[in-house]
């Protein structure tokens, strides 16, 4: 297969494995790109991209752009909060008023689940979601899944535990979509208030024992709490979840095995996990942020030369 089933990236649940597979043969390519003296190939010298984000994101606004010039497309920045948005221009105004700049590309990330589908469904544009309220997102879950079939070998038959804050994790839904569609068992891990109602719906068990989960699993992907997307308090205090689910050097000792420890950033060292779990050898946390950039410049790529058919 040689382009993607997809004209924009909506969510993982909208593409094919035959799509994931297209994306990490495409990354792998990049990722040997990135990696040489001169960083950057002039694929995309005719497309315009605009990067909207409706909410604050230091790392995925840098990797998505920093992925768009080392393709040589053309770049456009948006931060809505210091924008018209504030005065009350809606969603569909921002957009074509960008547009009308003609642009060929959208990466947008919405505090509103939905807004990235509702976007495709009225601009002409392909659209990008880099996270869309707790809904998904995408490319973070091919980012991971990628960077786990490149230190395990593969993705398929691999155990891999998620845990920390479910309710509120875009990244946490987009992964467990991404890592069924390529064949791994996946738990969910964390105190019961932090679990959606319908994740076992989903396919996947729920595991309240850290302990448990990690002598379990091959991977641990640690995600953080999202204080900022709560509006009552799901446990008693950050010590104590720190207590129950922070995964500490001692206890990464204790397991009779290696796994690997994985973040989406950014971290909150000492609360989810410590500073030596995140440094230590088994994390391949800076090669979640390498692969990020590989992974989303082939996207990019595989979704331009959809628009350059058209």
């Amino acid at each position: 297969m040689s382009e993607l089933s997809v004209n924009h990236l909506l969510g993982i649940k909208y593409i094919t494995k035959a799509d994931i597979d297209l994306i990490f043969e495409t990354a792998d390519h990049f990722k040997e790109i990135i990696n040489r003296p001169i960083k950057k190939v002039p694929s995309l010298r005719d497309i315009t991209i605009a990067n909207l984000f409706f909410e604050n994101s230091t790392r995925t606004k840098l990797s998505f752009e920093l992925a768009e010039k080392r393709l040589s497309a053309d770049v456009i920045n948006f931060s809505a909060g210091a924008s018209s948005v504030k005065k009350g221009e809606t969603l569909i105004d921002t957009v074509n008023n960008i547009l009308s700049m003609k642009v060929d590309m959208v990466v947008m990330r919405h505090p509103n689940p939905g807004a990235g589908v509702f976007l495709s469904k009225n601009i002409k544009a392909s659209i990008v979601n880099a996270g869309d309220g707790a809904h998904e997102h995408p490319t973070q879950a091919l980012l991971d899944s990628y960077s786990i079939s490149k230190k395990l070998g593969d993705v398929g038959g691999k155990k891999v535990v998620i845990v920390g804050d479910i309710l509120h994790s875009r990244v946490a839904l987009s992964n467990i979509f991404a890592l069924k569609l390529l064949g791994a068992e996946v738990k969910v891990c964390g105190p019961k208030t932090l679990m959606p109602k319908y994740i076992e719906s989903m396919g996947v068990e729920v595991e309240l024992n850290l302990r448990k989960a990690l002598e379990w699993c091959d991977v641990a992907n640690m995600l953080r709490v999202q204080n900022e997307r709560m509006d009552i308090s799901y446990f008693p205090s950050t010590r104590e979840y720190t207590q129950q689910y922070g995964l500490n050097k001692e206890l990464l000792d204790s397991l009779n095995k290696e796994i690997v420890i994985m973040h989406p950033g950014p971290i909150n060292r000492g609360v989810e996990i410590t500073s030596d779990v995140a440094d230590s050898g088994q994390s391949i946390i800076l090669n979640q942020v390498e692969n990020g950039v590989a992974i989303r410049m082939a996207v990019i790529y595989l979704l331009a030369s959809k628009i350059k058919q058209q």
